[in-house]
């Protein structure tokens, strides 16, 4: 944890590009949602006021980002370059290795991003509501559900990685991974608003356990008997993909070739 706080920190530019890239699609998107609601001619689009849209928009920009994982490309590189064979020849687990330096990014990233993200979301609320909105329990809940869903996208990204033992380069392919996810899990339009057969089999899907389903807990969208439900739907996914990326993995590197070496 502490190389990979390490990590972020040399490369700062990087990290902050990263955060502020972020911000200006959530407000682009703001602007397009507030005109969607202007042009409806109503206060509220598919049970979701222009308030619970804002939320929704840098909340789940603000999860993705606390939730992304890097991994399938520290994977693929580490093949493409051939220093995964001194990672394989050290007495340590190999996904673990890689878990604890990508926790250390998400815990500096929590700090110096979704803190004050957080904080001027709520004051937002205050402003446009007049009450306090801020509830403790579901914020909890919700750190709970974000834990859960990285550990989601973490095992999703690591199956993804392990491919590269097989077609050697993933950059082209983590692209189009990377958009797919960003629409699956709800981080582009919220589930809600897709036809109910899609929206409830997406539900059931690992992918909205990787954003939608602790952001919609944050907004208080679900009652305690569901978000009990959504709980315990992340976690079995979790287990899920922690048994497949191991079944992957076992197969996998008895495939390892390293270009030129």
């Amino acid at each position: 944890m502490k190389a990979g706080i390490q990590t972020l920190i040399a490369y700062r530019m990087n990290f902050f590009g990263f955060v502020i890239g972020g911000l200006i699609y959530c407000f682009v998107m703001y602007y397009l949602w507030r005109a969607v609601f202007n042009s409806s001619g109503s206060d509220t689009f598919m049970g979701f006021s222009m308030v619970d849209m804002t939320l929704y928009l840098f909340l789940s920009n603000m999860t993705n980002q606390l939730t992304f994982s890097s991994v399938c490309d520290s994977v693929g590189e580490e093949i493409k370059d051939g220093s995964i064979a001194m990672r394989l020849i050290k007495p340590v687990n190999t996904d673990m290795s890689y878990l604890f330096n990508e926790l250390g990014c998400a815990l500096l990233k929590f700090i110096i991003f979704a803190v004050p993200m957080i904080l001027g979301l709520e004051i937002y609320r205050f402003v446009m509501t007049g009450k306090v909105m801020f509830d403790i329990l579901h914020f909890l809940l919700y750190l709970v559900s974000t834990s859960l869903a990285y550990l989601v996208s973490f095992r999703v990204n690591l199956c993804f990685g392990f491919m590269a033992f097989y077609v050697k380069n993933l950059w082209g392919m983590s692209i189009l991974k990377d958009s797919i996810l960003r629409f699956l899990s709800g981080t582009l339009i919220p589930l809600a608003f897709m036809p109910d057969v899609l929206r409830t089999t997406l539900e059931y899907m690992p992918f909205s356990s990787m954003n939608y389903t602790p952001v919609m807990i944050y907004m208080g969208k679900y009652g305690m008997t569901e978000i009990i439900f959504r709980l315990g739907v992340q976690a079995v996914w979790a287990i899920l993909i922690y048994a497949l990326s191991k079944l992957i993995w076992f197969h996998a590197v008895k495939r390892l070739s390293v270009q030129g070496g």
